[in-house]
């Protein structure tokens, strides 16, 4: 019962709060080359994308950014058996280098791979939306050097298998329409992703039991007024 109330706390969170963090990025989990790199629409504003890695995949993202824009990007892992000791390498190049157009002597600098080198575990925090404790892995912040596209890469060079949480941005940018559209979903497709079945489905009854519930105090208003 307490887990029911519960989320349906959330679900009048979702419809009366200000938005919780990241604008989530959906998938077809296509990008797995440069020419199918998921397109990150504007760097700046707060993007979160939820990702299953294989043994041997890499992801491909990219975007577009001015000289001196400041970049932030991080790696969080969901707090699940097994991924304990999880942790991907984040690589990001301009596309100079995709096009091979850079010299060989300017490649450490239009190439950058940030890797975790904390402890394991790592630092959890729980992300009240979803619901979700993370563990936390490696933050990029870093300026943009020059105009053009750019693309990142996350890999496991472990060739381990896992999932990850790809933030980009910081700019929290929701309107008032996302309330009942990309919020609803994004707490959905959290759940799909921590394999958080039980509750996706009570979610989903109380989705379909709140408009019953208001026909059945309608249906109950107007029999009494007869």
């Amino acid at each position: 019962m307490r887990k029911i109330l519960l989320l349906f706390f959330v679900f009048t969170l979702i419809s009366i709060s200000p938005a919780f963090g990241h604008k989530l990025i959906s998938h077809d989990d296509s990008h797995r080359d440069f020419d199918s790199a998921l397109v990150i629409p504007d760097h700046k504003i707060s993007w979160a994308i939820y990702e299953n890695l294989g043994v041997e995949e890499t992801k491909f993202y990219t975007f577009d950014a001015k000289k001196g824009d400041s970049f932030y990007a991080s790696i969080v892992i969901p707090k699940l058996d097994g991924l304990e000791n999880y942790s991907p390498s984040l690589i990001l190049m301009n596309d100079d280098v995709y096009q091979g157009n850079m010299p060989t002597n300017n490649l450490e600098s239009s190439v950058q791979k940030f890797l975790y080198e904390g402890d394991y575990p790592g630092n959890e925090f729980y992300e009240p939306f979803g619901q979700v404790t993370y563990w936390e892995r490696q933050e990029v912040n870093t300026i943009i050097p020059e105009d053009g596209q750019y693309f990142i890469l996350v890999l496991d060079e472990k060739n381990q298998s896992g999932k990850y949480s790809l933030a980009i941005g910081t700019i929290e940018d929701f309107s008032g329409a996302d309330f009942f559209t990309i919020l609803p979903k994004a707490w959905f497709d959290t759940k799909i992703f921590v394999n958080d079945y039980s509750s996706l489905a009570i979610g989903i009854l109380i989705l379909i039991g709140i408009p019953v519930l208001i026909s059945l105090g309608i249906l109950r208003n107007k029999i009494f007024k007869k």
